[in-house]
């Protein structure tokens, strides 16, 4: 014997039928039928509304569709997205409701659906995400700390080799300077720096990773790059080796940036360095950004209170607190007619020895840690730098 089809609909009007009959009451239909009371009540207002094609199911659409989009603002966001080819929904949308604030425009989501139909995006393989770690240095305004860093060498069509050094500020993401250079050398990187200090100011610090020309693996980390900024009267710090997401805003804005300008190169060299100098405007002033509430940088940066007169000045110690010793030829200082090597990128400079305990001093540079001084012992770099 053929299996018995049953129609949901057939059920329904068994429900109803045999409850309006009063044959059984409704805890033992909706048992019988495995349906709640509430569910069985239900059909048995609609039936007694519509009858019998209050049973069957309702279009399950929305009743209305709200903001729709018009053609004429599907143009304008079409034109929109391809002028800036490298902007998501988010940003696109609110790029629209600035320039056309009076139209009623549609979620991101939306707008993301139209850019996939004209096929002007493509889905992103999603990353494997790390913990996030303390900052190194507290943010909490504008130049407060500043982040420098080469974005990584790349080819244009006609073989010129490009390698950006970015300058952001941390706090509101400003790019401060996108710069070619042909050399990562100490005196071609302080030239770009110098240049933004005289214009922006001076940051409190600097925060950059541990390769050249920023680091080394000499006393304190000190560069030559490091010491002009000490003697500039900022302070340098380092994030930790092999740990790039400590520096995680000015990578995540080197990616933005490789999109913008690098995705694919210009033709040629003349043409890269023009989109660099474009996209610095359009960073700063037009792209909306999501950590600043959709904003630009240009609406929360300005610029250091404290200048910089172009002049290097060695630090200053508070001579209450410290011992002061002037840093020989040789890079090495004397305490009690006995000479213990430090550096040699600091000659002629002063370092401040604190005493911590009995003939047991900790050797500053300005602010910057070098190490250890122990009286019979000598100068001591740590195996670790501590922040």
């Amino acid at each position: 014997m053929a299996w018995r089809n049953v129609k949901v609909e057939d059920i329904r009007e068994y429900l109803v039928r045999t409850y309006l009959s009063r044959s059984a009451n409704m805890k033992e239909l909706c048992d019988e039928c495995g349906v709640s009371r509430k569910t069985g009540y239900k059909w048995v207002k609609r039936y007694r509304e519509a009858g019998k094609k209050g049973l069957l199911d309702l279009s399950r659409a929305p009743k209305k569709v709200k903001r729709k989009f018009t053609n004429e603002q599907i143009n304008l966001a079409l034109k929109m997205k391809e002028a800036r080819p490298h902007f998501g929904p988010k940003k696109i949308l609110v790029c629209l409701q600035r320039q056309y604030p009076l139209m009623d425009w549609p979620s991101p989501t939306r707008l993301y659906q139209v850019f996939r139909e004209h096929h002007l995006v493509c889905s992103r393989k999603l990353r494997r995400r790390v913990p996030k770690t303390a900052p190194l240095g507290d943010v909490q305004t504008s130049n407060d700390i500043w982040c420098v860093d080469f974005k990584g060498w790349f080819e244009t069509g006609d073989k010129s080799k490009v390698e950006p050094l970015t300058i952001t500020d941390a706090y509101s993401r400003f790019l401060i300077r996108c710069q070619h250079l042909e050399r990562k050398r100490s005196q071609d990187v302080w030239k770009v720096m110098s240049e933004a200090f005289l214009e922006f100011g001076i940051p409190k610090r600097v925060r950059t990773d541990n390769g050249p020309p920023f680091a080394s693996t000499g006393a304190g980390r000190l560069s030559s790059l490091s010491v002009n900024l000490i003697k500039a009267g900022v302070t340098p710090e380092w994030i930790e080796p092999g740990h790039p997401e400590e520096n995680g805003r000015h990578e995540r804005f080197h990616r933005s940036l490789k999109e913008a300008i690098a995705s694919p190169p210009a033709k040629n060299f003349e043409e890269q360095i023009i989109r660099m100098n474009h996209f610095i405007e359009e960073y700063n002033f037009d792209r909306p950004h999501e950590a600043l509430n959709m904003h630009v940088p240009g609406n929360y940066y300005s610029p250091s209170l404290t200048t910089w007169d172009g002049k290097l000045r060695s630090p200053e110690y508070n001579e209450s607190e410290m011992q002061i010793r002037k840093v020989c030829p040789n890079g090495s200082i004397h305490w009690k007619g006995k000479g213990s090597y430090v550096s040699g990128l600091i000659v002629g400079e002063y370092v401040g020895l604190k005493e911590v305990d009995n003939g047991y001093f900790r050797v500053f540079f300005g602010p910057v840690w070098l190490g250890n001084f122990l009286e019979g012992v000598g100068f001591e770099k740590p195996k670790r730098f501590s922040r």
